[in-house]
């Protein structure tokens, strides 16, 4: 059973950081993609970062890059988001994702298990 769990989350002032871990269990972490995904109110979820099973390749919504740091740590099978200069519109439940393969992905369908999320609120 793969099992992905959130944690991190909380409530940041604009301009304020915060990091996220996804500790990840039931598979071989080194040999898949990891994957965040933010979900706002009204809205759907979307993509935010992804990482190679190995970490030497990233990718990045283009609003966050720069901000935002996607890294893995195989050998703790925890994956982060380390997020920096948060803004009001960052406030969304942020999700883990473990895919097949290599990776990474900037689509939701080539992930196959996700974590339950974790609340990330911005205030201005």
């Amino acid at each position: 059973q793969v099992q992905l769990i959130e944690s991190g989350g909380g409530l940041v002032q604009a301009g304020g950081s915060l990091r996220l871990s996804c500790a990840a269990s039931g598979r071989t972490f080194s040999y898949y993609t990891m994957g965040w995904f933010r979900q706002a109110p009204g809205k759907e979820r979307s993509f935010v970062a992804s990482i190679s099973s190995g970490g030497s390749s990233t990718v990045y919504l283009d609003s966050v890059e720069g901000r935002f740091t996607i890294s893995r740590d195989n050998a703790k099978n925890t994956a982060y988001l380390q997020m920096s200069s948060l803004k009001p519109e960052d406030t969304a439940v942020y999700y883990c994702a473990t895919g097949f393969g290599n990776g990474p992905y900037r689509w939701a369908s080539a992930y196959d298990y996700w974590g339950q999320g974790t609340q990330v609120t911005v205030s201005s």
